[in-house]
């Protein structure tokens, strides 16, 4: 009985070994990011104007390397907002487009704060507030409009972690608002 259970003991650690993680290559930022500014243009992307916030704090703070942006919403061209709850007034494909749009006063804000958009490193880390429906629940598809746009700007860069949640209710009653932090190079 005994040869029997350390024999199985014996398995066990032999089976149960953590599997190795894949070496990754490393590449340098300039071969993972594409000229940034460049790669707006190519997608006919057009940064919007910051607007002054509606109250007392930035649109962004550097500290470091790091950039907190604050939270933007999707703001059209005429100044007016995009409005609705998911799950209620908006489509899925709606809130999508929302996010979408509102990345691009994400980075806006970015770029009032840093410069040079190509002085990006990574995004880091993002919250996207999705205004929903109480039955609601493919936050995650909605922010995606944010998350792939980050990809289809800064490569693989613009990979980022990220929280995707509901809201009973945002301001203005826009459908989504998002906050972003940023490393950026010295």
């Amino acid at each position: 009985m005994k040869f029997l259970y350390l024999t199985f003991l014996s398995f066990l650690l032999f089976t149960c070994q953590p599997a190795e993680k894949p070496q990754t290559e490393v590449l340098p930022a300039q071969a993972q990011t594409p000229d940034v500014e460049a790669r707006l243009t190519e997608l006919g992307i057009e940064l919007p104007e910051v607007g002054v916030p509606i109250a007392n704090f930035v649109p962004a703070v550097r500290t470091g390397n790091l950039v907190f942006v604050s939270g933007q919403g999707p703001k059209q061209a005429d100044g007016t907002w995009i409005t609705g709850k998911l799950g209620a007034d908006l489509t899925i494909e709606e809130g999508y487009q929302a996010a979408r749009l509102t990345g691009t006063h994400l980075l806006a804000a970015l770029k009032s704060e840093i410069g040079d958009l190509n002085k990006v490193k990574r995004i880091v880390k993002v919250l996207g507030m999705v205004n929903a429906a109480p039955d609601f629940t493919e936050h995650p598809k909605v922010v995606n409009g944010f998350s792939d746009l980050m990809v289809e700007v800064f490569g693989p860069n613009g990979k980022h972690a990220r929280a995707a949640v509901g809201m009973g209710s945002l301001p203005f009653g826009i459908p989504c608002e998002i906050e972003m932090i940023v490393e950026v190079e010295d």
